[in-house]
């Protein structure tokens, strides 16, 4: 009786060590990734009047849930998804693993220009079965590399009005 309990508690240790690559190796290759092309690169400022701009300096026409036209229809925002591992450690398990490229693009529409781009690597779950979220890890650091600091690159308020 005791080898029975022994295997049933030790066989989801043992599938999470078999089942591919483990957290540690694929946050490895996160790093690995990210020192190549991770992080956000501008191109090309955009200086913009003050009335294009909240209260706390955000550009005031961002509408995130309309797709390319997430920057109105003079810019284009373009959002890539690329798997490595695909899965869904949030709904399936926490042992469970995924891996993804995100690459956002901003592009004046008029001559098509690539503003400026922002590539992040991302790797969810890998842990111990169990009714917890999985852990996640990104590269780079959320504080340093993110949509928001992209957008703050690239349209910079300008202390004239009428800019455009």
């Amino acid at each position: 009786m005791k080898t029975f309990f022994f295997l049933l508690l030790t066989l989801p240790l043992i599938t999470a060590c078999v089942t591919g690559p483990s957290k540690g190796e694929l946050d490895a290759e996160v790093d690995r990734l990210c020192a190549i092309d991770g992080g956000i690169r501008v191109y090309e400022t955009v200086m913009l009047p003050p009335e294009k701009f909240n209260q706390w300096g955000e550009i005031n026409f961002y509408r995130p849930t309309q797709g390319k036209n997430t920057l109105g229809p003079e810019y284009i925002y373009q959002w890539d998804i690329h798997y490595y591992k695909k899965g869904d450690p949030v709904s399936q398990s926490a042992q469970e693993t995924a891996m993804r490229r995100d690459h956002i693009k901003i592009v004046r529409e008029i001559d098509m220009k690539l503003l400026g781009e922002f590539v992040k690597y991302h790797r969810a779950g890998g842990d111990l079965p169990g009714p917890w979220m999985p852990s996640s890890y990104h590269c780079p650091n959320r504080s340093k590399a993110n949509e928001s600091l992209l957008l703050k690159g690239v349209f910079i308020k300008s202390t004239e009005r009428n800019v455009e």
